[in-house]
């Protein structure tokens, strides 16, 4: 039987219906009689095979359902929702609902899209193909409505360094389920969770944070991260705010160097908390302050120093938290100790001079002893012979005036 053929026995039908006085049937129930009649009309195909897709929305969004088919041989193909009434028969629309709008439609697919999803939507809805027997395909609709912006709360506004803090991060009105994530600074922590399901099978998640401060969280962001199919990046931060007692630090302002009698001195109290130190004291370990020290603010003077001055100086800090303190230990320099370094220092750089001097020397006199043992020898001299006769000097040098005439003969000559 051709195409044809059969299209013209169904709308007969179908018109013959409408003349015998079917008025009360409703535009639902038409496709169930196209139904029966094309069940009657269409040959068994055994190789044509029917699917389609789940699908998950977004609540508000658009949903698409597709009904394919592979080797269809111009069998109807139409679509039900979850109520088992027709959206499409065909390119036909009896289900009255605007929001269901066709996508495409040929031999081998009839797509459907439903707008502006709601939470009644979600179901079971039915892709048909009229063979002998019917095939069906099912698509499950999942409305995935997104939660509410977190709720972070701490149990403190501020947290005392060393205690424990608890936060919790609420997350409402969700489908499915969310999950919470908890991350302070860069660092993930982790929470405990507790969901709880309302009568409109909406969810609620509950996280709790427990964990233990430091003065290095003060400032530190505490996120909480909210992860959902139907959303992303949805999170709530807030920061710690941490108090801490003091941390107290000595400074010597002046002298420099060490500190020696007759001179000045300044100690700077330096002193950092949470809440700020509002209160910083002086004290003298084991003794009193002297009697002239003066303080002002974080800092002690003392004036001329001597050594009844030596002795551990104490700075006291304090705030809400707690009280800390540091020591400086003084002791006084006789003011004569600096005038002999340099001369330490002069006297080994004469010392170092003089030894030098006296190593070239002994170098020397090494040398020259060598030299003469070298040329150690007797010498003569052609000096006039009447000298060696003569009883004494004058006659010697009477004789030796004699021999002028020779002078040439008397030269002495020196190696």
């Amino acid at each position: 039987m051709s195409n044809q053929v059969k299209y013209s026995l169904v709308f007969l039908g179908l018109a013959w219906l409408g003349f015998v006085g079917l008025k009360n049937y409703t535009a639902h129930s038409l496709p169930v009689v196209m139904m029966s009649v094309c069940l009657c009309l269409c040959p068994a195909v055994q190789s044509q095979n029917l699917v389609t897709d789940n699908v998950a929305v977004v609540e508000g969004e658009v949903a698409v359902i597709s009904c394919r088919v592979k080797n269809n041989d111009d069998s109807v193909i139409q679509l039900l929702n979850p109520n088992r009434q027709t959206i499409y028969f065909r390119d036909v629309r009896p289900l009255k609902d605007a929001r269901f709008q066709l996508v495409n439609f040929s031999d081998n697919e009839l797509r459907v899209s439903l707008s502006n999803v709601t939470l009644s939507d979600e179901g079971r809805y039915v892709c048909q193909l009229y063979t002998d027997p019917p095939q069906e395909a099912y698509a499950d609709i999942t409305v995935l409505i997104p939660p509410g912006n977190p709720i972070i709360e701490s149990r403190e506004g501020q947290v005392i360094e060393g205690n424990e803090t608890e936060m919790t991060c609420t997350a409402m009105g969700s489908k499915p389920a969310a999950t919470i994530r908890w991350m302070k600074g860069d660092k993930e922590l982790q929470g405990k969770s507790k969901v709880e399901e309302t009568y409109d099978t909406m969810f609620t998640v509950t996280s709790q944070l427990t964990f233990t401060v430091t003065k290095e969280d003060d400032g530190v962001p505490v996120v909480c991260i909210v992860d959902h199919p139907a959303v992303k990046d949805v999170q709530a931060q807030t920061y710690l705010v941490v108090h801490y007692k003091p941390e107290v630090k000595i400074v010597v302002e002046f002298p420099d160097g060490l500190p020696r009698e007759g001179q000045n001195m300044e100690l700077s109290c330096q002193a950092k908390g949470k809440p700020h130190p509002q209160q910083i004291n002086w004290v003298k370990v084991d003794d009193d302050l002297p009697s002239h020290a003066l303080i002002t603010g974080p800092d002690l003077y003392i004036e001329n120093l001597n050594k009844t001055y030596n002795g551990t100086y104490r700075c006291f800090a304090a705030n809400s938290v707690g009280e800390s303190y540091d020591d400086y230990i003084l002791y006084v320099y006789d003011s004569r100790a600096g005038e002999g370094a340099p001369r330490a220092v002069d006297h080994a750089v004469i010392g170092g001079v003089v030894a030098v001097v006296v190593f070239a020397m002994l170098c020397l006199l090494i040398i020259l002893g060598r030299y003469f043992a070298r040329h150690k020898g007797t010498y003569f001299t052609h000096e006039a012979k009447g000298a060696d006769d003569a009883a004494d000097a004058d006659t010697a040098i009477i004789n030796a005036e004699g021999g002028h005439n020779n002078s040439d003969e008397k030269k002495e000559y020196y190696i």
